[in-house]
C-alpha cells in the first residue's frame, strides 16, 4: 500500500555523490552531517524564504542518480556561520528516510521548492524494502504505466 504525504510545501534537492539510497543514509550517520543535537543537517548557501510553510510538515526530496527515490522529513533551520564567515542554513532532518515512488528528475543547481501537487507517493511494506528492481528501471516502468 501506498502512503502520501500532507499538502505542506517541500523542497527538492540532488543528492551529489550518492549511487542509491544506502548511500544517503551512510552519510548521514558520520559526524559531518549532523549537528550539535546529532540530528542530520543539509547545509546550504541560501535561506528558503518560506521556511514557516515548509516547517509546516515539509519535505526534503532527494533526486539520487536523476531519480527522485526518498524524502526526509524538515525539522528546522538553523544558522551556520563557516570558517569563511558566510552565513549558510542548516536544514535540520528527521533521522528517518522514506523511500517514495521512483521520479525521473533533470539536473539543476541547489534546491527548489517542491509543489505538494507533484510530489511521489511513499512506498511502504515490501515495496520500499525491495531493492530487486533499479530506481531508474522502476521510473521508466512508472512513466509508462506499469509498475
Amino acid at each position: 500500500m501506498e502512503e502520501s504525504v500532507d499538502n505542506s510545501l517541500n523542497l527538492i534537492k540532488l543528492c551529489v555523490g550518492a549511487e542509491k539510497v544506502q548511500d544517503l543514509i551512510d552519510w548521514q550517520k558520520t559526524p559531518r552531517a549532523r549537528g550539535p543535537d546529532g540530528m542530520p543537517r543539509h547545509v546550504t548557501r541560501m535561506w528558503p524564504k518560506r521556511a514557516e510553510e515548509i516547517l509546516a510538515g515539509g519535505s526534503m526530496y532527494w533526486v539520487i542518480q536523476g531519480v527522485l527515490q526518498a524524502r526526509q522529513r524538515i525539522i528546522g533551520f538553523d544558522e551556520k556561520i563557516g570558517t569563511d564567515g558566510i552565513r549558510r542554513c542548516g536544514i535540520c532532518l528527521d533521522p528517518e528516510i522514506i523511500r517514495t515512488e521512483p521520479v525521473r528528475r533533470r539536473p539543476f543547481q541547489g534546491w527548489r521548492y517542491f509543489d505538494p501537487a507533484d510530489v511521489p507517493a511513499d512506498l511502504t511494506g515490501a515495496r520500499a524494502a525491495d531493492l530487486s528492481v533499479p530506481p531508474k528501471l522502476m521510473a521508466a516502468l512508472a512513466e509508462i504505466g506499469v509498475r
